[in-house]
């Protein structure tokens, strides 16, 4: 199974990378092929709002949001790690959501045809840390990746949360929560 996993964190070797790294160790141990992509090394804009995807369903702006598209299409999984930013995901990450309206239009293009919108198998996972431990800290984040994911024609698979992570390197000294990141990895291949 392949999947596509987005790091929306501009952190190297952060919070969210080793998550991120737990899961996509699962994910290989059951099989599944991964491709990383670091989204704060790609130059992509906001979203216009122009409604050009509305007449073509491709998106106007030619920049690295468009190598994308066809992974996000070829996908049967994807995951998106982002730590939260003010009960959000991060500016890198949310670009890169805001863009996937081009997808969403795409359903609505008469004679485009977009059988993997309809494929109910494919699905979209959400890892997360949090620096708080404050009960609604991922309320923001999960209903963003919910409507992203089905903009992209996915199904919202789940999440795995991580609170009380806020220095770098705080996510090694967890490796319970880590432990439980690859099991957790390992269902996203099933």
């Amino acid at each position: 199974m392949d999947f596509l996993a987005l790091l929306g964190s501009p952190r190297k070797r952060g919070n969210s990378e080793i998550l991120m790294d737990a899961v996509l160790d699962g994910v290989k141990m059951a099989g599944g092929k991964v491709e990383v992509v670091r989204l704060c090394d790609l130059d992509i804009h906001g979203c216009l709002g122009c409604g050009g995807c509305d007449k073509t369903g491709k998106c106007v702006v030619d920049d690295d949001m468009t190598l994308l598209y066809d992974k996000i299409i070829s996908a049967q999984r994807i995951i998106l790690a982002s730590p939260v930013y003010f009960y959000g995901i991060t500016a890198q990450a949310k670009a890169f959501v805001d863009r996937t309206q081009a997808l969403w239009s795409r359903q609505r293009v008469p004679g485009i045809n977009e059988a993997w919108f309809k494929d109910p198998d494919r699905k979209g996972f959400l890892l997360s840390v949090a620096a708080t431990k404050g009960e609604r800290v991922f309320e923001g984040l999960i209903l963003t990746m919910k409507y992203g994911f089905d903009a992209m024609g996915l199904e919202y698979g789940g999440d795995f949360l991580v609170k009380g992570v806020d220095l770098r390197g705080d996510m090694k000294k967890q490796p319970d929560k880590l432990r439980q990141a690859e099991l957790f990895g390992s269902k996203c291949v099933a």
